[in-house]
């Protein structure tokens, strides 16, 4: 009898626990998970050698030859002939480019296999890879070069153009241009395939890293720069398996199958989905890039069961039109960010009972949030443990002034609980920032002093949130200079930047404007012309299509004409395309300039 009494009680302590504490259950769950994961970090801390995710993955090479680890546009690639690929590459780049530990090349390749095996194979060598988005071109690319210090950069040739548009500057700065191709006829650049189909697949002696710590850069990931170009963030070994560990905090475990389709030269990608998935020692579907209308194909076609996604993904699955058998798949869990209350709920409607684990975090940053309830609407939930271990609060901020509020004594004030407040956290030894490679300035910005006692340091996040009465997290908008448009970071003082590069503007203010029905922010630039001149739609649109990547050009432009100390407008519509310099069409073509004047109006 004794034994069915405590059963008993058991279960009614826990059912009360359930009443008065209704995620009981899930907050046990998760905070368990991340004291596992926090150990293995300890633990990967202390080990001599040290333990990377390059080790990670021999050990599953070692463990699981060939289990196939990436799938491709109809090709499939084992562990064990992803280890060899990799090996190729180490060998040929240590040949041709003289690689050794410690050097930096830059990555600017589209979606493809050719990324994990060339970083595995620079990762081998204990060489940091910089990875360049593929959009970007000529100022923009080679400020991104240049910063993180790198002097090899490796392309493909659907990017060679690209390349060839500032190969003279690359020449001139020494640089080693290599092209994934057997041959290219254009001086200055070398080929690299015909190197890597030569080179040895034999393993390499972890010799070659031995200098390699928890501390080492292991990673730049590119990030919108407040000063108009985009800023190089270090990720070090110890933000790389905090990224990894991701998956396993979300419920990934090794039977699982994820699809990336996401950029892989952004942290999503390449550190939550791919990094991940080599923690977990999982199979990656990758794709070129999104597709909503093969989407659900592809799921049940490989048997996925963890997909990624950002909020306009979920949005155009939810566009597609209905089919009897879309609930029918594997899919389990999603792992992403941003997507709106609206369209989750629709998503989970058509789609199924799927566990999506909504985030916030940011690629520099040293505070995150999971939502491992999945409730509607949250970006992650407060629970006692993760502030142990990652310190962060919530104080006020004044919109108006762009900074927070300060009381008698120069210190920043708490928000309350129900209250939006700016998200920081506190800077130590086991939540650091490092910061932005060749740019201390904006280093130095993300720093904020001072804030809860004299002397202590916070990093700033730059987001507004919101904590509930529930302990949840609401993430509310972003302050400064960016703004989020299709999945991107859009730096305003960049696109201001390239307009004024325009013969007729004289000043440009680049802000991002809601839209119904989308997600993020849409780009919006108020211009005053120079004086004489009128408005050139010609040479503006050459400067946007130019120098910046689609998704950073603005859709409306306000003309605004300074009068007697007044901004005047008249009435005329203009519109831009990618097709042609101006052409009439709907207001969300992809490049837009939208002109209204009122002479009323102030």
């Amino acid at each position: 009898m004794l034994p069915r009494c405590w059963t008993g009680l058991a279960v009614l302590s826990f059912s009360f626990l359930k009443t008065v504490f209704p995620y009981f259950g899930e907050d046990c769950t998760y905070i368990l998970r991340t004291i596992k994961l926090g150990a293995r970090l300890f633990k990967y801390k202390k080990v001599k050698p040290f333990y990377s995710i390059v080790d990670c993955f021999l050990d599953a090479v070692q463990r699981q030859p060939n289990k196939i680890f990436l799938r491709f546009e109809g090709r499939e690639y084992s562990y064990s002939d992803v280890d060899k690929e990799s090996n190729k590459v180490a060998r040929a780049l240590r040949a041709e480019a003289r690689l050794k530990e410690g050097d930096t090349v830059a990555l600017f390749l589209p979606n493809e296999p050719n990324v994990v095996w060339i970083w595995l194979g620079l990762a081998k060598l204990g060489c940091p890879a910089a990875l360049l988005n593929f959009n970007i071109r000529s100022k923009s690319l080679l400020h991104c070069f240049s910063c993180c210090g790198a002097k090899v950069i490796v392309t493909s040739p659907e990017l060679q153009d690209a390349i060839e548009e500032v190969l003279p500057t690359l020449r001139e700065q020494g640089t080693s241009v290599y092209l994934l191709s057997e041959s290219c006829s254009i001086q200055g650049i070398d080929t690299l395939s015909d190197k890597i189909s030569k080179a040895s697949d034999q393993p390499l002696s972890s010799d070659l890293r031995a200098n390699v710590n928890i501390r080492s850069t292991a990673l730049y990931i590119y990030t919108s720069g407040t000063t108009g170009l985009p800023k190089a963030a270090v990720i070090i070994h110890e933000r790389m398996w905090a990224a990894a560990f991701i998956q396993a905090a979300c419920g990934v475990t090794a039977d699982d199958i994820i699809y990336i389709n996401l950029p892989l030269y952004h942290s999503a990608g390449f550190l939550i989905g791919m990094v991940g998935a080599i923690e977990r020692g999982i199979t990656i579907i990758l794709r070129r890039k999104f597709s909503a209308s093969q989407f659900w194909d592809d799921c049940r076609k490989y048997n996925v069961t963890v997909m990624q996604y950002i909020g306009e993904t979920m949005r155009y699955l939810c566009n597609t039109p209905k089919k009897d058998n879309e609930k029918n798949h594997r899919v389990r869990i999603a792992i992403g960010n941003g997507v709106r209350t609206d369209v989750w709920s629709e998503f989970l409607s058509r789609f199924g009972d799927i566990k999506v684990r909504e985030l916030y975090a940011a690629t520099e940053g040293n505070i995150g949030f999971i939502n491992y309830t999945s409730k509607i609407g949250v970006v992650g939930r407060v629970n006692f443990v993760h502030k142990f271990f990652f310190p962060y609060t919530l104080i006020k901020f004044d919109i108006e002034k762009e900074e927070p509020v300060r009381n008698s004594q120069g210190l920043c004030i708490e928000a309350a609980r129900g209250e939006t407040g700016l998200l920081v956290g506190r800077i130590t030894q086991r939540s650091p920032f490092i910061g932005y490679a060749g740019n201390q300035q904006q280093t130095e910005k993300k720093r904020l002093r001072d804030v809860l006692k004299k002397g202590d340091l916070y990093f700033n996040t730059g987001d507004l949130l919101q904590f509930d009465h529930e302990n949840f997290v609401y993430f509310q908008d972003r302050v400064g200079d960016t703004f989020r448009w299709k999945g991107e970071n859009v730096a305003t003082s960049e696109v201001a930047d390239i307009l004024t590069m325009a013969l007729c503007i004289f000043e440009a203010n680049v802000y991002g404007v809601k839209v119904e029905g989308h997600e993020g922010r849409i780009g919006m630039a108020a211009v005053t012309l120079k004086e004489g001149k009128d408005f050139d739609c010609s040479d503006t649109y050459k400067q946007v299509v130019s120098y910046l990547p689609a998704y950073a050009r603005p859709r409306f432009i306000r003309i605004q004409v300074k009068k007697k100390k007044k901004f005047h407008f008249s009435a005329e519509m203009v519109f831009f395309s990618r097709d042609a310099p101006i052409q009439q069409r709907s207001p969300f073509a992809p490049v837009i300039v939208w002109v209204k004047r009122n002479p009323d109006h102030s």
